[in-house]
């Protein structure tokens, strides 16, 4: 009997922000060290610059407009959140995109039956069927070669628990769980907003393709402070006032 496979390309129509997608990014965007760049999105609850010395992201207050700045030359990472999925964008400050000839021959070697095609209808197709095949192609698809919505992949089920071993032991130190349903993950647990942050990033990192993410974290604000123990106020101390005392008259 044929292992089972799992098709994770092509699931849902691409959005911005929509899915959580893995490897390789939603987006490259160029940027100018020095200069301001807009983004208008259709729904957006909060973004975070891998690396704030490259660029920086800000979204504008009343609007769904994304303030990009770059900083520095190099690249980073943005994610995006809204309505319980993420994506995340590739920031290139002042950098080239990098020759991916040498990762796209490695992995056609570890995917024998991959396919890629170039120029207006840029797309990559594979069967990971080994833990190779997926390191091949997820060292390809860290350069700018292509973005999520150019991939269909189809993952054998002992790669995708191979990739869901490696989810788990990232989150279990956060206290969250993740678990595959169908294609999908479902990632849930209750989390600060920034522990909750670090999963989204951990599942990127983790993933290889287009993986739909259903996100059921309780994200809690963090406790305040404790202030200590209340002291107590002491009662004023009385203080008489006496009134100055009469001067006398000199006799002549």
């Amino acid at each position: 009997m044929p292992a089972r496979m799992y098709s994770v390309g092509a699931l849902l129509a691409f959005l911005v922000p929509a899915l959580a997608l893995a490897w390789p990014v939603d987006l490259a965007v160029s940027l100018e060290a020095g200069k301001e760049r807009f983004h208008k999105l259709s729904v957006v609850d909060w973004v975070e610059v891998e690396d704030a010395s490259v660029a920086t992201a800000e979204v504008l207050p009343g609007s769904n407009e994304l303030l990009l700045t770059g900083q520095s030359p190099g690249r980073t990472l943005l994610l995006l959140y809204a309505e319980g999925r993420f994506a995340v964008w590739r920031l290139n400050v002042g950098v080239p995109p990098e020759d991916p000839a040498p990762r796209l021959a490695a992995a056609r070697k570890a995917c024998p039956d991959l396919k890629a095609t170039e120029g207006a209808e840029r797309a990559l197709s594979a069967t990971v069927k080994d833990a190779g095949c997926r390191s091949a192609l997820m060292e390809l698809l860290r350069t700018d070669a292509y973005v999520a919505r150019e991939l269909e992949l189809t993952l054998d089920v002992a790669v995708l628990q191979e990739q869901l071993a490696s989810m788990v032991s990232a989150l279990q130190p956060l206290g969250l769980e993740a678990r595959y349903s169908g294609a999908g993950m479902v990632l849930s647990g209750s989390a600060t907003p920034e522990t909750h942050r670090r999963a989204l990033w951990e599942l990127f990192r983790r993933s290889v393709g287009r993986v739909p993410l259903e996100d059921r974290v309780e994200v809690k604000a963090p406790e305040a402070p404790d202030a200590g123990p209340a002291v107590k106020e002491e009662a004023p101390i009385p203080v008489e006032v006496l009134p100055p005392p009469k001067r006398k008259r000199k006799q002549r």
